[in-house]
């Protein structure tokens, strides 16, 4: 079986004023390992991230910094392609 680069599909929503997705893709992009980033939202709308990373706390706490955070999922991805769940 093969191994996943990164593991945690790491998904959460943003509540904040004047949240800019163009921002927080350049800002998750220079500063966090991972592939498959999503940032969409923003002029008013929280803003939605998703990302594939092994440390998915440090995109948590990067969200809380921006405003709150809610609709959290941190998915073990290497769990479930063993059939695993949780």
């Amino acid at each position: 079986m093969e191994a996943i680069e990164f593991r945690y599909d790491t998904q959460l929503l943003i509540d904040g004023d004047d949240l800019d997705e163009d921002e927080i893709n350049d800002y998750i992009t220079e500063h966090f390992v991972g592939d498959s980033l999503l940032v969409i939202g923003g002029d008013g709308d929280p803003i939605k991230i998703h990302f594939h990373t092994n440390e998915p706390w440090k995109v948590l706490e990067y969200g809380r910094s921006l405003g709150e955070i809610y609709d959290i999922v941190v998915e073990d991805m290497d769990r479930q392609t063993r059939g695993l769940h949780g």
